[in-house]
């Protein structure tokens, strides 16, 4: 027998942040990734679906300390098997991962992978829950270095956003450099952080002296200025460096993508080389007092990773970009445009069944209906005719089946006109063939 503190446990609520996907929503999230996947297909790229969980060395051997990865947002769990798990905070590492375990440098390159699901992170969410769920929809290009990866994962993010009725989007784009640009411009921020270490915020001052680069997310006012004047790392960049990220921004005016420069843009995980880029949303809000501020809104972001794998213990980097939409942040956003599901077909029939024997030959006409992929509702609990035709009345179905005793022992059914009342009676045999001709 459960005691009581089991019984009080499994009527607690959800944990803070998650939250369970019901009924509709459900059908908004599953019409989104089908859109989504669909676009991703197109161009080429196959599904992957990452497990759940992965080792937890796999990002703290990869992740510097004083990073909000590390420092705040891993999702830990215990194992009766003493091994350090945590829950994807997202699908990069997890593709990465893949792409060694099963031996994708032996696929014609590049890999394309896509993935879309739940991942987690601690306090990510406004509201200040302990922990939170969301959803990702992501897209990673592995073993390629050439630009136009960089600018396809761009444009393919872009397009889905576009096609999902996002309107007013931007790229914000920067260069974090490669190995031979990047020393110079960390010896320059270094250089900053030492002169302006008594300035910061105590938080920074501590996150700093494991990550230089956590500076520029901090959102503390007193680290703003300090971040303005800080060194940006375009200004750094050398040869090859600079004609990856001319070449992008070539194809993205090919494209006619809308995008800007933001040196302030920079971020602090250390395994970005090169390209780094959001895709936001910029709206003013107006107060009472008639002042105008800018909210900016980020749907998707992303980079280029090329040291990653190394980072995580494989012998040589694996060239890789890609980047990933917030799912959650779309479905919430005021007139985003909704798709509906391919498992979610407009019902055209309601099946009404009346009696004992009518319930036992129910499910026969309605396989028959599903195997003809026929969309049908119905309510096997109710048994009156007239509590079952008014829900099909309510739903606006155009047509219903009627299912009594004498039909289910004549094997025929009824099958009736809501909008004009009319009905035939009709053998089960041409029942698929009748309700084609009628719903055309």
């Amino acid at each position: 027998m459960p005691n009581k503190a089991n019984k009080k446990a499994a009527t607690q609520a959800c944990p803070h942040g998650m939250t369970d996907i019901i009924d509709q929503s459900f059908f908004e999230y599953q019409g989104f990734y089908e859109k989504a996947a669909s676009i991703a297909l197109y161009y080429g790229f196959r599904p992957i679906q990452l497990p759940a969980v992965e080792n937890e060395l796999l990002y703290t051997n990869v992740l510097p300390k004083g990073t909000d990865r590390i420092d705040k947002e891993l999702y830990a769990l215990k194992t009766k098997g003493g091994e350090h798990l945590i829950l994807h905070p997202d699908g990069r590492f997890g593709c990465v991962r893949a792409y060694i375990e099963h031996e994708m440098n032996e696929n014609p390159q590049p890999v394309m992978l896509f993935y879309y699901g739940p991942f987690h992170r601690h306090t990510q969410t406004p509201d200040k829950h302990n922990s939170c769920e969301f959803r990702q929809f992501g897209i990673e290009i592995l073993g390629t270095r050439k630009s136009v990866a960089d600018a396809q994962v761009i444009k393919i993010l872009m397009t889905i956003l576009e096609e999902a009725g996002i309107p007013d989007l931007s790229v914000e784009i920067n260069s974090m450099g490669d190995n031979e640009s990047k020393p110079a411009f960390m010896r320059e921020l270094n250089a900053h952080i030492r002169k302006n270490v008594n300035k910061m915020s105590a938080t920074t001052r501590q996150r700093i002296k494991t990550n230089p680069l956590s500076l520029y997310v901090s959102t503390e006012d007193k680290d703003q200025v300090i971040i303005d004047e800080a060194p940006d790392p375009v200004s750094f960049l050398t040869g090859s460096a600079k004609q990856h990220l001319r070449e992008i921004l070539e194809y993205m005016d090919a494209l006619n993508l809308t995008y800007s420069i933001n040196p302030r843009f920079v971020k602090e995980d250390g395994f970005y080389q090169n390209t780094i880029f959001r895709i936001v949303r910029n709206t003013t809000k107006t107060d009472d007092e008639g002042n105008e501020t800018i909210e900016q809104t980020p749907f998707a972001s992303g980079g280029r990773f090329d040291p990653l794998a190394k980072m995580m213990g494989y012998k040589k980097e694996i060239p890789g970009v890609g980047g990933a939409i917030g799912v959650d942040t779309v479905l919430h956003t005021p007139g985003h445009k909704k798709f509906d599901p391919r498992i979610l077909k407009k019902p055209k029939v309601f099946f009404i069944q009346l009696g004992f024997e009518a319930k036992l030959k129910s499910m026969e006409v309605i396989e028959l209906l599903r195997e003809a992929k026929i969309p049908v509702q119905l309510s096997l609990s109710k048994d009156k005719l007239q509590g079952q035709l008014s829900v099909a009345e309510k739903l606006k179905i155009p047509y219903s089946i009627i299912l009594g005793q004498r039909e289910a022992m004549d094997n025929t059914v009824i099958v009736r006109s809501m909008k004009t009342r009319g009905q035939h009676t009709v053998p089960l045999d041409k029942l698929v063939a009748h309700i084609k001709a009628s719903i055309k």
